[in-house]
């Protein structure tokens, strides 16, 4: 059985300790990290465009590339060291949500964690890249809340709809 565990910053400890809590222990652990591309990208986009063709060593976007390497690297040792037993980190780089789709290929569980609105129940609770990984993960999704979760008195009303005559 193998599992992957999406880390991400400001949810990553919630994923690992479901981890910890709802997985057996002979079971393999990925703890996955995607470096997204998009803000790297901009950066050098950004240089480009407004120094035009300017010595490439001075492209603020690979030191945003090494620094959001490093952070990674540093994520997935903290998850690593808070899960307390074997596991395999990987590190991927590209369209944040793709590549945890792509990942979760073949496993048995993805676990990930709510990254939107965590104050109420409801569909807004998941961002952009959390909802399309929902929608999309090739196997079955642990989802969880990161904080206590909100009472069933915060559901959204239904939506208003005119009566028909």
């Amino acid at each position: 059985m193998t599992v992957v565990a999406w880390i991400v910053e400001g949810t990553w400890t919630a994923c690992v300790d479901a981890a910890r809590t709802h997985v057996p222990e002979d079971t393999d652990i990925v703890l996955l990290h995607v470096t997204g591309s998009d803000v790297a990208g901009a950066a050098h986009g950004a240089y480009a465009g407004l120094l035009g063709r300017a010595h490439p060593r001075r492209d603020p976007g690979t030191a945003v590339e090494h620094l959001a390497a490093a952070a990674g690297e540093h994520l997935l040792g903290a998850a690593a060291k808070r899960l307390g037993r074997p596991c395999t980190r990987v590190e991927r780089h590209g369209r944040v949500e793709r590549e945890v789709v792509a990942a979760a290929e073949g496993a048995d569980l993805l676990i990930v964690a709510r990254d939107g609105d965590r104050s109420r129940l409801g569909p807004r609770s998941l961002g952009p890249a959390s909802r399309f990984v929902v929608d999309h993960a090739p196997c079955p999704v642990l989802l969880i809340w990161p904080e206590d979760t909100p009472g069933t008195d915060t559901i959204p009303p239904p939506p208003h709809r005119p009566h028909h005559r």
